[in-house]
């Protein structure tokens, strides 16, 4: 099934049955992102299954994006703090921020939606990493 049409981030019913196993490692998947990815990843039983292989790579990629952007805020935090104490101190709150969209995101898969992740998704399938259900 395609989720063309459907916008970046909303979930669509996918076809086809998910079991409450699926919805369990689709949500480890963006809880514990490379944990969750793993097992999903070298597991034969969990590959094989198109709903888990899809949050578990779409995770994946989440974090690592988000490891890129705690590695640039603890950098401008750093250089901020030699600067002005105050506003390098301020800036560790922006490195919470990727918690409201992994728990987010994790609900949604929960409740065993598709979604898109924005940008992110479309990089992914024009790469060939990530196969749209």
């Amino acid at each position: 099934m395609s989720d063309q049409g459907v916008q970046p981030g909303t979930g669509i019913e996918p076809a086809g049955g998910v079991e409450p196993s699926d919805k369990t490692m689709a949500l480890l998947a963006y809880i514990l992102p490379f944990i969750g990815s793993a097992i999903i990843l070298l597991s034969e039983t969990n590959k094989a299954r198109p709903f888990q292989r899809y949050h578990g790579v779409q995770a994946l990629g989440l974090a690592v994006v988000y490891v890129v952007f705690e590695v640039l805020i603890s950098i401008l935090s750093a250089i901020l703090s030699g600067v002005a104490c105050g506003l390098g101190c301020i800036l560790w709150i922006l490195g919470l921020a990727p918690l409201v969209p992994m728990i987010y995101y994790a609900y949604q898969a929960y409740q065993g939606k598709l979604f898109s992740v924005p940008i992110l998704t479309d990089f992914m399938v024009q790469q060939g990493w990530l196969q749209r259900l």
